[in-house]
């Protein structure tokens, strides 16, 4: 019972912590801004940020759908694609052999770099810019469901090999359940990236999308509107980080009573 007691003591505590401290920053911040520390047309203060961010809804709305629309597709595309590839390097080590070092080399060019290029062959409408999340998103997923589909038990694997279970057998009953924590890890690392990559391809040419704006209130030296729409990317990032948490909680109704959340 005191057990119980203490670690529900625990995990408020560590539910209040990041909320307290976020409170404190936000508290400096206006106090900063209060007494004029800081220029107001460099930092605007927190409350002025809100009031913009909530008179700038409709304006940034079409821009917001747009952004959500270029990291839902390459989301999903990045999804489809790490299964295939996880699936088939797990399966025929010449695959791996081949495609690793090429994914691991896809991580090191900036995609800074590279969005440009994608303008240039494939215009400025969306395709350019889901591209560019595919390439975001698609590399934690398809490492951590690859390491998840590796770690599986060998003595399991073994006696199923032994009862004469084929290799889509043994992938659907064990190897696949057992990498579903590692692919929900990898899958809110990329949701999160999603956005962010959405953005970082809008910033260097689109005709829409919250980084086209960014770009157009910075040029017209409206911090405020910057920092709204920052923290636009912020709630969105957010949301989508827990929603994949519920979709976890359904897929896997297990997980939570046995030893609770990884990351």
């Amino acid at each position: 019972m005191k057990k119980s007691v203490n670690t529900k003591i625990k995990i408020k505590i560590n539910n209040v912590t990041p909320l307290v401290f976020t409170a404190l920053l936000i508290g400096l911040w206006q106090l900063a801004a209060d007494t004029g520390k800081v220029p107001g047309f460099m930092l605007p203060s927190p409350v002025k940020v809100l009031k913009t961010f909530i008179t700038a809804m409709p304006e940034m709305k079409r821009h917001i759908i747009v952004t959500l629309k270029e990291a839902f597709i390459g989301l999903a595309i990045s999804i489809a694609l790490s299964l295939v590839l996880a699936i088939l390097m797990d399966s025929l080590k010449v695959v791996k052999k081949a495609l690793y070092p090429l994914l691991l080399v896809s991580q090191m060019i900036p995609i800074i770099a590279l969005a440009p290029l994608f303008v240039l062959w494939f215009g400025f409408g969306m395709l350019p810019k889901i591209i560019v999340v595919v390439l975001t998103c698609f590399f934690p997923i398809v490492i951590s469901l690859l390491e998840g589909l590796n770690s599986v038990d060998t003595d399991m694997l073994n006696l199923l090999k032994a009862m004469g279970a084929s290799k889509i057998q043994i992938f659907k009953l064990v190897k696949f359940p057992a990498s579903m924590v590692s692919f929900f890890s990898g899958l809110r690392i990329s949701t999160t990236y999603s956005i962010m990559g959405a953005v970082i391809a809008e910033w260097l040419g689109g005709t829409s999308g919250l980084g086209l704006y960014m770009i157009n209130v910075k040029r017209s030296y409206s911090v405020d509107k910057v920092l709204a729409a920052t923290l636009v990317i912020v709630i969105l990032s957010m949301a989508l980080f827990k929603v994949v948490e519920i979709l976890q909680n359904l897929a896997m109704p297990w997980h939570k009573y046995m030893g609770g959340r990884d990351g």
